[in-house]
């Protein structure tokens, strides 16, 4: 048996599944070759993650606080038809120290039982098997769920349904992720159209299952009348593109495209809204509005423009002249991510090792106590010291 044809009678077994998930499914020769790429990344950065230096100070004489990293604890980690996020938040978990437990999709059980596997093989070498565990009912995620004591961590990787099913039954555990990925390309009026053009054909059309495609194209008004928006479109359409309008691209072309759904919709395949504004400003409106604070990019040669849109526009990630599809951890030099996360605590955006630790509080000290500081026996200096003892000799 090899990974491919385990990934083989998943997909044979998956007809059914929509084209955005059986996309996701799909393990071939390229998606290993990056996967590989990253786990190498992991591994060689895995000794600076745990027991990094943050922060050293000398509150007194010879009271001295340091700040470093720690493990989370045991992560739950649940995906839906990415049997490549099983090695890639392996690798994380183990690089960080973190206990795991996995529950993949059923209908990626072929693959992902190959690869855990492998796992139990690699970490067999030095006996550490328990550290990661995959979960095979769908009972047995319902009941870790009930464990909020013992489980540090939940990370949801699906569809917006698994996501809010997560959250409500997570029963007090926190739950890191993002329910959905609407990601916006704004088009500015100064800008080049060429450029514009293959930024907005690769945010949608490289990998349109992915939660960081761009799923709404907003266009400056000028756009309609000087033509980039039929270039923009006609190229769209050559590559297969569905196009829906929004309300004031339909106000402002005499044969506008079928009406979007709605201005917030995901849609996770060759489709895509398309919608006209009057400038940056309501772009910026636009997209905090209707957006899911993932990923969201202007093309544009204006740069106070460029400037108030990555400082107002309220994402995880936020682009100026490049696709959506740069939002990825192994792109990002993270090796690989866990998920991509939203939310304003902890960590944002796409989550790699350094988002699954925090830190505590050392303090070293030589019988110092309150009562003494009190009665003026010594005084906080608080100094901040090189990171390293070693550093700190050198200088």
């Amino acid at each position: 048996a090899n990974i491919a044809v385990e990934n083989a009678k998943d997909m044979a077994a998956a007809t059914s599944l929509a084209p955005s998930l059986r996309s996701r499914l799909s393990l071939d020769a390229a998606k290993i070759a990056t996967l590989a790429k990253g786990l190498r990344q992991i591994a060689d950065a895995s000794h600076q993650y745990v027991g990094d230096v943050l922060c050293r100070r000398e509150l007194a004489d010879g009271l001295v606080l340091r700040q470093e990293t720690v493990p989370l604890g045991v992560l739950l980690v649940i995906f839906e038809s990415r049997p490549d996020a099983l090695p890639q938040v392996v690798s994380l978990a183990v690089g960080t120290a973190n206990g795991l437990l996995l529950k993949g999709g059923r209908e990626a059980k072929n693959t992902n039982q190959y690869l855990y596997s492998l796992v139990q093989e690699a970490l067999a070498l030095h006996s550490a098997q328990d550290a990661v565990q995959l979960v095979s009912t769908r009972e047995g995620v319902d009941e870790l769920l009930s464990l909020d004591s013992d489980i540090d961590l939940i990370v949801p990787r699906g569809s917006k349904e698994l996501v809010k099913r997560i959250q409500a039954a997570s029963q007090g555990t926190p739950v890191m992720g993002h329910s959905e990925g609407i990601c916006h390309v704004y088009v500015d009026k100064d800008v080049d159209v060429d450029q514009a053009v293959e930024i907005v054909v690769d945010s949608k059309c490289n990998y349109p299952a992915a939660c960081n495609t761009m799923e709404t194209l907003l266009l400056h008004r000028d756009h309609v009348s000087n033509g980039v928006m039929g270039q923009i479109v006609a190229r769209l359409r050559e590559q297969e593109v569905q196009v829906y309008s929004g309300p004031q691209m339909r106000s402002s072309v005499t044969f506008s495209p079928p009406a979007a759904p709605s201005l917030s919709h995901e849609y996770s395949s060759k489709e895509c809204t398309v919608e006209v504004v009057d400038d940056v400003e309501m772009a910026i409106k636009h997209i905090n509005h209707y957006g899911s604070a993932h990923t969201d990019a202007i093309v544009t040669n204006h740069s106070g423009n460029a400037g108030m849109f990555l400082k107002q526009v309220d994402s995880a990630c936020v682009f100026h002249n490049t696709s959506t599809r740069m939002a990825d951890g192994y792109r990002f030099g993270l090796g690989a991510e866990v998920g991509v996360s939203t939310s304003r605590i902890h960590a944002r955006g796409p989550v790699g090792a350094r988002g699954l630790l925090t830190s505590k509080w050392i303090v070293e000290g030589s019988g110092h106590t309150i009562t003494q500081h009190a009665a003026g026996e010594f005084s906080f200096t608080h100094h901040d010291l090189p990171l390293s003892e070693e550093m700190e000799t050198e200088v």
